[in-house]
């Protein structure tokens, strides 16, 4: 398991850090369990950016939540109830699609949402992080 830096976002409060389940790192289409990379974006009010590309190894919850590590949001296609237990106990919101969603069309509903009236645990999520 690796990641690779890509750039970070100076701004600290109000950055939610979101990772998605991708193979081809433009599209939510992965299982949580069988995904080999996800892609992690920094979105505020102000700014997108692609944060880095965290590489995992399919079947390995345990080393996957570690690499997820100060993600705030994880989307995926699926997900066991084991994984999205360990996910949410270490302090990660998730997010499941069915069907298959671009990554930029949802970076921009994130953003959209943080400069109008976000749902409570996006504002749960940002109160946290200006504490």
């Amino acid at each position: 398991m690796n990641s690779i830096e890509i750039k970070s976002n100076n701004e600290t409060q109000g950055v939610l850090k979101v990772g998605f389940a991708t193979t081809d790192l433009s599209s939510i289409d992965s299982h949580f369990g069988s995904a080999k990379q996800f892609v992690v974006y920094e979105i505020s009010k102000l700014s997108t950016s692609l944060c880095k590309i965290v590489k995992v190894t399919p079947k390995q919850t345990d080393e996957t939540v570690k690499a997820l590590k100060g993600i705030d949001i994880v989307y995926f296609t699926n997900i066991g109830a084991t994984a999205a237990a360990k996910l949410i106990n270490n302090g990660i919101f998730t997010i499941k699609y069915k069907e298959i969603i671009q990554i930029d069309k949802e970076v921009e509903k994130l953003k959209e949402m943080l400069n109008t009236n976000p749902p409570p645990f996006i504002k749960k999520i940002v109160e946290k992080k200006v504490a």
